[in-house]
């Protein structure tokens, strides 16, 4: 073989998951076209029934703000930049099984052929160089911090397939300016939002016939950061390990016949605390709750409704932000849900349906303390309309029980007319999956 045929050869096995993904992507355009002409015919009479509020392209800054430049420690050392992230493609071998069917996926079991990783080593000057590998296990001393003081923090992101075709993600500085805080308070390094959103694109694309082709699923991502020194002893970590997995998702929560999930409300559970880290997206937040999940689920019911206080305040549901829409004392239809006290995660989500609620200007929006017995007495008075859930897993989530001191509440979310929750929720998923342009979705290229 000449050098010239061998550099060839070379070539075509480098670029064979190009073809491959060609060909898939082509098989999938050509099985669609009826799918795309269906939601295009859907689309056209959406437009032309009338509708309560118009989604526009444009965001009020009187409503919304970017988040604030994270302020790193002086002694970080040096920044990662995207401009130096290294691939290193999976072999035939290494290629992770593809689900058969994008509309029967579960949440986080299956993961698609390619990982992101920068490792962080002040001994060496700071954040290295990113590299995208092959989906593979991590190896780490058995002393590592995250493994004996939970020294780790994540985050929750996903990518759409548009009706365009384009690959998107929603609001990625927000997630990247939460990461950061939390690795602040976790004493982990913090780093450049944008650049790691940079890394992540070009991990999107070249993994991008995973993005599910539809506009019931979607690429979860999970960028995680995790402290992996090998000495005992709590304090800061000097050697840290930032990486990303992805995973194709459909619904993440079992919801019961009507749509609508059900709610456990037990005041001898907190979830948080005044001065603890409820606001940050944390493992150790987690993995104490577990527990009462399975508590709630012996009772018949699906998720959890976290209290805090003697006067039973509502503060999370689940894994997701809480929402009230109920008619004041005034008289006054009002969306309310709790304020961003430190009890609670600032939820992208939560803050994408403030802004757009008070820019529609069809309501009151507020944020404000609820209390069970505020709820129990709103539902006697017959003036709570909708509870819901929000989140990035699960976008809107409503609400229909709740049980609370043994007795089950009856919420009316699913007997509204032209319930707040539902238009929130296409409202949301217009945007995500491109059928509205919006400045809040940003494009893979």
């Amino acid at each position: 073989m000449t050098t010239k045929m061998a550099i060839n050869a070379k070539d075509i096995f480098r670029n064979q998951h190009r073809m491959i993904k060609f060909i898939a992507h082509s098989i999938r355009l050509c099985s669609n076209q009826s799918l795309k002409a269906a939601q295009a015919a859907q689309q056209q009479q959406q437009q032309k029934s009338s509708v309560d509020f118009e989604i526009t392209a444009s965001v009020d800054t009187q409503y919304t703000h970017a988040p604030e430049p994270i302020k790193h420690d002086k002694d970080l050392g040096h920044q990662f930049k995207a401009s130096q992230l290294s691939v290193r493609l999976a072999t035939p071998q290494q290629l992770q099984p593809k689900p058969d069917n994008d509309e029967e996926l579960g949440f986080g079991r299956l993961f698609t052929d390619h990982m992101l990783k920068i490792y962080y080593h002040k001994s060496l000057g700071g954040w290295q160089k990113p590299e995208i590998t092959p989906l593979e296990n991590l190896v780490m001393h058995p002393a590592a911090k995250v493994l004996h003081y939970a020294v780790e923090l994540f985050e929750g992101m996903k990518a759409y397939r548009g009706v365009d075709g384009k690959i998107r993600i929603f609001r990625p500085d927000m997630n990247m300016a939460r990461m950061n805080l939390a690795a602040q308070r976790s004493g982990l390094p913090t780093f450049e939002g944008k650049e790691f959103v940079q890394c992540l694109s070009r991990l999107l694309s070249i993994d991008s016939e995973w993005v599910p082709h539809t506009d019931t699923a979607s690429l979860y991502i999970r960028p995680t950061l995790i402290g992996i020194d090998p000495t005992l002893g709590v304090a800061s970590s000097d050697s840290a390990l930032l990486y990303t997995i992805l995973s194709p998702v459909g619904s993440y929560f079992k919801t019961g016949s009507t749509g609508a999930v059900s709610l456990l409300a037990d005041p001898a559970y907190t979830r948080a605390w005044p001065g603890g880290v409820g606001n940050r997206k944390m493992g150790s937040n987690y993995a104490p709750t577990i527990n009462v999940q399975k508590e709630a689920a012996s009772r018949g019911l699906q998720q959890v409704l976290w209290l805090y206080g003697e006067d039973h305040q509502l503060t999370e549901v689940g894994t997701m932000n809480i929402f009230m829409f109920y008619v004041n004392d005034q008289g006054e239809q009002e969306l309310v849900t709790p304020p961003l006290n430190g009890l609670i995660l600032p939820g992208i989500t939560r803050d994408s349906i403030l802004n757009m609620s008070r820019q529609w200007g069809k309501f009151k929006v507020s944020e404000a303390n609820i209390t069970m017995p505020m709820v129990c007495e709103l539902l006697n008075q017959g003036r709570l309309l909708e509870l819901f859930g929000a989140g990035t897993a699960c976008v809107v989530s409503p609400v229909n029980r709740i049980n609370y001191l043994g007795q089950d509440l009856y919420v009316p979310t699913m007997e509204q007319e032209k319930p707040v929750h539902e238009l929130i929720r296409e409202t949301l998923t217009d945007i995500q999956y491109g059928r509205v342009d919006h400045p809040w979705s940003v494009v893979i290229d």
